[in-house]
């Protein structure tokens, strides 16, 4: 095998970037929320992440979203594999909202398709006005 001064250079600067930084960043997939006169809506980016992987909790006007994208380490073959880049996160991540108003807990609805979670919060509508009687 010839002598290649720049590949050899390349493969020790990927070894001591491994040793500065041996786990990735936490990744937090992108959001987005919106809302109407009846409910909270969010759109959360997972794409690789499976339902299985994915966990909501709500209580009152708080939202949890809890998940876990997994690294890519099966490329298909037997041949040693070496990232040039690697810019898509992975690992665990949490996000947490509150909003304003209560939502019906019973009536938080999710969906995953296409590699984008739609949660809908339902708000709890105010209570009708009460009329008091003056005496």
């Amino acid at each position: 095998m010839p002598c290649d001064p720049l590949r050899d250079l390349r493969a020790w600067q990927e070894r001591l970037e491994r040793l500065a930084h041996p786990h990735p960043e936490p990744w937090a997939p992108p959001i987005d929320i919106y809302e109407t006169a009846a409910a909270y809506i969010i759109t959360v980016e997972v794409p690789g992440v499976t339902r299985e992987d994915v966990e909501l909790a709500v209580e009152e006007s708080r939202l949890i979203i809890r998940g876990r994208r997994a690294e890519e380490t099966d490329r298909g073959g037997a041949e040693a594999v070496r990232y040039h880049l690697v810019e898509r996160g992975y690992g665990s991540f949490t996000r947490s909202f509150e909003f304003a108003e209560k939502v019906d807990v019973h009536g938080v609805g999710a969906d995953l398709a296409d590699g984008v979670l739609t949660i809908t919060l339902p708000k709890v509508p105010p209570p009708p006005p009460r009329r008091i009687e003056v005496r």
